[in-house]
């Protein structure tokens, strides 16, 4: 019975709200893309020269431990090539260390 009724039913509002809709997100896109092109072209360059500043200032790197565990067969120089920390550093650091005679599971500093 009420489906008849509606069947000639033809209010205009009905359209208004996907067409607000379609609206109110195309505004939105435009107000955000136009924010972030301004925000790119005119911090690219404080961009660089922040990440050029952080980038001096670490000392340390995370991926390099604080000690090694010698494993079997491992030499000085393995050791070396594997942590990117140099043989000179590796002995002023471990300086009861014989390179001659590592023990697997010695442990060996690698920083201070």
């Amino acid at each position: 019975m009420i489906a008849g009724a509606m069947v000639g039913w033809r209010n205009p509002a009905r359209y208004l709200a996907p067409l607000a809709l379609a609206a109110a997100v195309t505004v939105t896109y435009l107000i955000v893309h136009h924010a972030l092109t301004d925000k790119h072209s005119s911090t690219s360059m404080t961009a660089v020269q922040t990440t050029s500043t952080v980038v001096r200032h670490h000392r340390r790197t995370a991926s390099t431990p604080t000690f090694y565990v010698v494993k079997s067969g491992d030499s000085l120089s393995e050791i070396a090539a594997k942590t990117g920390v140099s043989i000179a550093t590796i002995e002023a650091l471990n300086p009861h260390v014989n390179p001659n005679n590592l023990q697997p599971s010695q442990r060996l500093r690698l920083r201070r």
